[in-house]
């Protein structure tokens, strides 16, 4: 299986960038990492390998960006405002930046997005914000709210990363064409959110499909067994 190792100056973040691509050809899918992970990680815990076949048959060309929860979300040394400042640099560079060489390179205008747990809210945050780039969603126990995070701060720049309180009023016509899927574990610590955002998306009569998966938990052995299904159901 090709992995092609990226790295560039980011002009969004002021620092480099870092990414792994697997595969020469296949629908373009943008994975993100878990809490603070990395560009590797993915492949350092199996889920690249689960996902060898689609990608040895040309079906699925997978990104995998680096996270800078550490510098945002999960950075306790600075206020949150300044966190939610940091994050809105890392959307800024995944859709100008990320998102412009995936559709160069591959001619894709909307994109498949997935992540597990902090990387299902990322993959859920650019989803909602820029539906007219994504045409599946795939979010495996991810976080749809970030207010218990913040320390009780609340400002329109945390109101517009938080799905759960933008989505209610998010009219953007091309939700309604995205094939979006929630994947979490019975007793997964996530459930819960995943239960409101599955409520919220029905409320607006966005179809979906809320999958909770009997006997699993928030880890990566779930993970490794749902996302191969999900990519599988791509038309």
């Amino acid at each position: 299986m090709q992995e092609q190792h990226y790295k560039w100056h980011s002009p969004h973040l002021g620092h480099e960038f870092e990414m792994l691509v697997y595969g020469e050809e296949g629908y373009p899918l943008i994975l993100f990492p878990t809490s603070m992970g990395r560009h590797h990680e993915h492949k350092d815990r199996g889920l690249i390998q689960a996902l060898q076949w689609f990608v040895d048959n040309q079906l699925i060309r997978i990104y995998c960006p680096d996270s800078i929860d550490s510098d945002s979300w999960y950075n306790p040394h600075i206020s949150p405002a300044q966190r939610a400042l940091n994050h809105i640099r890392y959307d800024n560079m995944l859709r100008h930046e990320v998102l412009e060489k995936v559709t160069m390179e591959t001619g894709v205008h909307r994109v498949a997005v997935a992540g597990c747990s902090f990387g299902g809210y990322h993959a859920a945050n650019f989803a909602f914000r820029y539906p007219e780039s994504v045409s599946y969603l795939f979010s495996l126990s991810g976080v749809f709210d970030l207010k218990p995070r913040l320390n009780g701060h609340y400002d329109d720049n945390v109101y517009f990363h938080n799905p759960v309180d933008f989505m209610p009023a998010n009219p953007h016509e091309a939700l309604w064409r995205m094939g979006i899927i929630l994947g979490v574990a019975e007793k997964d610590i996530t459930r819960s959110q995943n239960e409101t955002m599955s409520g919220i998306l029905s409320g607006k009569g966005i179809m979906h499909w809320l999958d909770v998966r009997p006997n699993r938990t928030h880890d990566w052995p779930t993970w490794l067994e749902m996302l191969p299904y999900y990519l599988s159901l791509i038309k």
